[in-house]
């Protein structure tokens, strides 16, 4: 089995990746001595997809320090104004390979570039198997793509040596009505795995309404079906874990962040529920203790902390600039970096004691009005 995997492997690559030449090599690795790191910008660019990247100083702020080609195009999901592609992961860091990936949602593609702090190389570009991919998610070898449109469908991919590679029979439909409108609202949110990796989560927002739980076998390949979870009127959207291991979910259509148990066997058992009292609640992002929701209707986000038990205690909000969406946390939790769609800016907050948060800067990402995938290493 594991041969015919290398083969049919091997020949999709081939025919689907793309190695930039151009670009110099160099030794990964997650940042350079003495630096603070950096952060990276997707800008969904429909003429022409770039992430952007930025410096990270020791004390949070941020510099420009390149801008690389995905070699792809960006899309739009009709109905969006702030968030292109209504989603959250649509860039995905990968420490252990020291790899970035970027979906091209306008293309039917995903990126796959080297690190070395601030700097990237591309080096493949692959179908994405499916049609609109808006978010990625890693563990370990494996990797999964969330297609959005046509159904929406989930497809694997496999780290051999140097070579992200097709996971031959890893594609798993949705089943989600293509024909929910609008678009923005009705295709899937997020991809991602469980902590331990044995699981894989997506939320189909207002198209069902459901958590769907996909179980994860040793060799990569997902369950036949998942565990469809149905939580009627909330619009599950982005997904995170506290640092208890409790799933979080998003809620759009509550504004809400509620925490689940997850069993073995992929049923969510709600733990509890806390509204952010603001207006489009999609995205949530773990910081050291913290969770922080965006909320793109009141250009603002909420801090919450939630105890072992899962217990969410909202802790205020904090105004950003217009069209709040995707966010990223970096060195353990002290510093938050927030995208704010309207105008393409990525606003730079410390993270103080009790969740407070600090402005310390903010930049403005080229071409990036609407752009959706932000990481932080």
């Amino acid at each position: 089995m594991r041969k015919s995997i290398r083969v049919a492997a091997a020949a999709a690559v081939a025919a689907a990746a793309v190695t930039t030449a151009a670009t110099p090599a160099f030794a990964t690795a997650s940042s350079p001595p003495g630096r603070g790191g950096a952060v990276f910008v997707q800008t969904d660019n429909t003429a022409g997809n770039r992430v952007v990247a930025y410096d990270r100083a020791a004390d949070g702020t941020l510099r420009p320090a390149g801008s690389y080609a995905t070699g792809g195009r960006g899309g739009i999901l009709d109905g969006s104004v702030v968030d292109h592609t209504a989603s959250q992961g649509a860039l995905a860091w990968d420490p252990a390979h020291a790899r970035l990936y970027a979906v091209n949602a306008g293309s039917n593609t995903i990126s796959v570039f080297g690190v070395s702090g601030d700097r990237l190389a591309l080096r493949q570009v692959l179908r994405s198997g499916g049609t609109f991919p808006v978010s990625v998610a890693v563990h370990g070898d494996l990797v999964y793509v969330l297609n959005a449109l046509e159904g929406g469908d989930v497809q694997g991919f496999k780290t051999l040596g140097s070579l992200l590679i097709p996971l031959p029979g890893s594609r798993r439909a949705l089943g989600l009505d293509p024909n929910e409108t609008p678009q923005f609202t009705s295709t899937p949110g997020q991809v991602a795995f469980t902590p331990n990796g044995s699981q894989l989560v997506v939320t189909t927002k207002n198209n069902g309404n459901d958590i769907d739980v996909f179980g994860v076998g040793s060799t990569g390949w997902l369950s036949a079906h998942p565990a469809v979870n149905s939580e009627p009127g909330t619009v599950p959207f982005a997904i995170s874990f506290d640092q208890s291991g409790h799933l979080v979910i998003a809620e759009a259509g509550t504004n809400a962040l509620a925490t689940f148990a997850l069993s073995a066997h992929g049923t969510a058992s709600l733990l509890n529920a806390a509204g952010t009292g603001q207006a489009a609640t999609c995205w949530v992002t773990p910081a050291g203790s913290y969770l922080f929701a965006s909320n793109a209707g009141s250009a603002n986000v909420s801090g919450f902390s939630s105890s072992p038990q899962g217990a969410l205690t909202l802790l205020g909000s904090t105004g950003t600039d217009p069209g709040t969406v995707d966010a990223a946390a970096a060195a353990g939790g002290r510093f938050l970096y927030v995208q704010a769609g309207r105008n393409g800016i990525v606003d730079e907050f410390a993270v103080g004691t009790g969740g407070s948060l600090t402005k310390i800067g903010a930049v403005t990402v080229p071409g990036a009005v609407g752009g959706e995938g932000i990481v932080a290493s």
